[in-house]
C-alpha cells in the first residue's frame, strides 16, 4: 500500500504510516523550514515544496495512492484560535484537498485520513462539520459523524502528553461497500514514565534556562509544587499539570512566552528542549533537525506535527480495513464463480 501526504509538515503522519507498512509515494508541504527537516530525516521520499493551491495532479505528476492523509491547518477551527472557519484563508485550504481528490478521477485514493482541532465538529453550531461532510461525500466518499473521532495520544499510545485531536476517515464509494470504520481504542496501553522522555537531572545549554530576574521566572516559581511536573506558561498565568503529564505541545511554544512548557531542575527553571518535545510527540530518537535550523522553527515544527505513535495506530486500522474489504470482495467473487 502507498500513501500520499498533504500538509506533510516534518513527517509525523508519514512516519506513522510507514511503521504500519504503508510507504510514502509523495508529500506536499509549503514551509521551506519544515521541508528541510523532512528531507533531512526522510531523504528517499519525494517531498514537493509548494503551496497546495498551486499543486496539480497532472503537472506535479502525483502518483495514484491507496491512502491520502492530511493534517490541514487548524488555526481557524481551533477553540483557542480565530474561530473563523472556512471564511479564513487557512480554513479554505481544506477545499484544495477536495480539488485534488477530484483531479485524480477514477484513480482517487481508496481512503482519506484527515486531522484537525476537535472544535471543528462544533463550530458555528455544527455548520463547519456539516459543510466538510458534504464536500467529502460529493467527492465520492462514505463519510458521516461516526467517521470522526477524537483521539488522545496519552490514552491511545501511552505517550505522557495530553494531546486530543480530531481524526476523520472517509472511504471511497467505488472501493468500499459501506463507510464503516473502526478507530483504534485505548485498551490497556501502559502509561509511559515521563522521565523516559524528559531528563530532569541533566544540565542542558544555558539558553534553555530562565534568568532569575526574568518576570516569567517569578510567575512560574510562585506555583512550583514538585520536581517532576511540567508548568505551561500562558500569556497571563501558569498552568500546572499533574505529575507525569505533559500538556498539549503547540506550534507557538517557540515564539516567546505563550504555551512554553517548563520544568524545575537543580540548576533552575528551564524549558523543555526541542528534542524532549520530539520524544513526547512519538518521534524516534534518530530523528534530528538540520544543524542550521533556527530553534524557534524547531519548536513550531514539533507543535504542528501529528504524533507519530497515534498515526501508527490509526494507520494499522486503515490497513486492516482495506485488507478486510479486499478479502470480502474476493469471497464474493468466489461465490459468484461457484
Amino acid at each position: 500500500m502507498k500513501a500520499g501526504a498533504l500538509f506533510a509538515g516534518i513527517g509525523g503522519f508519514c512516519l506513522g504510516f510507514e511503521r504500519a507498512g504503508i510507504s510514502t509515494a509523495w508529500a506536499v508541504e509549503m514551509d521551506p523550514f519544515a521541508t528541510k527537516t523532512y528531507a533531512h530525516n526522510l531523504p528517499s521520499r519525494r517531498i514537493i515544496e509548494k503551496d497546495i493551491r498551486s499543486v496539480s495532479v497532472k503537472a506535479d505528476k502525483l502518483e495514484p495512492v491507496d491512502i491520502l492523509h492530511a493534517g490541514f491547518p487548524c488555526q481557524s477551527f481551533s477553540q483557542a484560535g480565530t474561530k473563523s472557519g472556512f471564511e479564513d484563508e487557512r480554513g479554505k485550504l481544506f477545499f484544495e484537498i477536495i480539488r485534488l481528490l477530484k483531479e485524480f478521477g477514477k484513480d482517487r485514493p481508496k481512503i482519506i485520513v484527515l486531522e484537525n482541532a476537535p472544535f471543528l465538529r462544533y463550530g458555528e453550531g455544527g455548520a463547519w462539520f456539516l459543510r466538510l461532510q458534504n464536500e467529502i461525500r460529493k467527492a465520492g466518499y462514505w463519510f458521516r459523524e461516526e467517521n470522526a473521532v477524537e483521539l488522545n495520544a496519552a490514552t491511545l499510545t501511552g505517550l505522557p502528553q495530553q494531546r486530543i485531536r480530531l481524526f476523520m476517515v472517509a472511504l471511497s464509494t467505488e472501493h468500499f461497500s459501506s463507510g464503516r470504520f473502526t478507530f483504534p481504542s485505548a485498551g490497556s496501553q501502559p502509561k509511559s514514565d515521563i522521565a523516559d522522555f524528559i531528563n530532569f537531572d541533566a544540565e542542558v545549554d544555558s539558553e534553555y534556562y530562565l534568568p532569575k530576574d526574568n518576570r516569567y521566572y517569578h510567575m512560574i516559581n510562585g506555583v512550583v509544587t514538585g520536581d517532576r511536573q511540567i508548568y505551561q506558561l500562558r500569556k497571563y498565568l501558569v498552568r500546572v499539570k499533574e505529575p507525569g503529564v505533559c500538556p498539549t505541545l503547540t506550534a507557538n511554544m517557540g515564539l516567546g512566552g505563550h504555551n512554553v512548557p517548563f520544568i524545575t531542575t537543580a540548576k533552575g527553571l528551564r524549558k523543555l528542549t526541542e528534542y524532549e518535545c520530539l520524544a513526547l510527540q512519538g518521534f524516534p530518537k534518530d530523528f534530528t533537525f538540520p544543524a542550521s535550523m533556527p530553534r524557534a522553527k524547531r519548536y513550531t515544527q514539533v507543535g504542528n506535527a501529528v504524533a507519530v505513535t497515534v498515526s501508527e495506530r490509526l494507520a494499522k486500522s486503515v490497513k486492516e480495513r482495506i485488507n478486510r474489504e479486499n478479502l470480502d470482495n474476493g469471497e464474493d467473487r468466489l461465490r459468484i464463480s461457484a
